[in-house]
């Protein structure tokens, strides 16, 4: 399968978080083409800060293949990783992450930073950005216009003073 069939199945885990009221982030872990996780953000509901989207991916896909770490995966995420999500892939050691919109404030695949870029660390693990970013990016614009628009105040029809 190629990058894009991964990616919308990320999407679909990214509109569980939406169904949920979490930003809409998902995540597939696959190895030898096959899907061994998947994951959606769950920080709000869960009150942790480290359920991300990612991470909940790593997390089931570590406890199925019996191992913290998981070389030979690939890891597909709807929006660019942030600085812990981007070093839990390294320690994991994936061979590959694949993230489809770029994230300006907090992304570390090129965005603010590049976490994989850097030399010094001793795994590097592959990278390609931009796989249905359009598409990515689209789901996250439309969820914050949504509760944009469920904050706003309700017209009631009475003039003020």
């Amino acid at each position: 399968m190629d990058d894009a069939v991964y990616m919308r199945l990320a999407m679909d885990q990214a509109h569980n978080a939406w169904a949920l009221g979490e930003v809409p982030v998902g995540a597939v872990l696959v190895k030898d083409g096959q899907v061994v996780a998947t994951g959606f953000n769950q920080s709000i509901g869960t009150h942790d800060p480290t359920a991300h989207a990612e991470i909940m991916a790593l997390r089931a896909g570590a406890a199925l293949l019996g191992n913290y770490r998981l070389p030979g995966c690939e890891l597909f995420v709807t929006l660019e990783p942030c600085a812990m999500c981007a070093g839990a892939m390294m320690h994991a050691r994936l061979a590959r992450v694949v993230y489809g919109a770029s994230d300006p404030k907090t992304g570390c695949c090129g965005s603010v930073t590049d976490l994989f870029a850097q030399q010094q660390l001793n795994h590097h693990t592959g990278l390609v950005g931009g796989v249905l970013a359009d598409a990515c990016s689209k789901l996250l614009k439309d969820f914050f216009a949504e509760r944009r628009l469920a904050q706003k105040p309700a017209a009631t029809g009475v003039a003020s003073d």
